[in-house]
């Protein structure tokens, strides 16, 4: 499975891509300007890390690959790859609930906490890529 050699990446349809969980030691890319916004990502095997104009938007440990991340309004998408069960952390609106769906087969409706944090596990091989999708409800 491919991961971002250049750590993050524009994509043709208006999305990012982002993070490298075969690195062996932390690599990190700043002030990636994409539609406005300055992105910056840290990653490796360990972990991957996502702020967009100073603010976190996405984390996973250990590392992963993220493709053609995706933010609208009431709806985050990417697909994402990695080498085992990996905890991944967005940034979303506080105390609101949120349906979470893998592959189009919905995983369940959970609710931010006071930070806006959703928390949730994916198992995750490299040779595929899991197609997430997060709804505000």
């Amino acid at each position: 499975m491919a991961v971002i050699e250049e750590l993050i990446r524009k994509e043709s349809d208006g999305t990012i891509s982002f993070g490298n969980f075969k690195l062996g030691v932390k690599s990190k890319l700043s002030d990636f300007e994409h539609q406005g916004d300055l992105y910056k990502v840290k990653t490796f095997h360990e972990i991957t890390k996502l702020e967009k104009n100073g603010s976190f938007v996405y984390e996973s440990v250990p590392g992963t690959a993220v493709f053609n991340f995706n933010e609208k309004d009431d709806v985050i998408s990417f697909q994402v790859a990695g080498t085992d069960t990996a905890q991944i952390t967005l940034e979303m609106e506080a105390e609101k609930e949120y349906k979470i769906f893998r592959d189009d087969i919905s995983l369940g409706k959970m609710k931010t906490n006071l930070g806006g944090k959703l928390v949730f596990s994916l198992e995750l091989n490299e040779e595929e890529k899991a197609h997430i999708k997060v709804v505000k409800l």
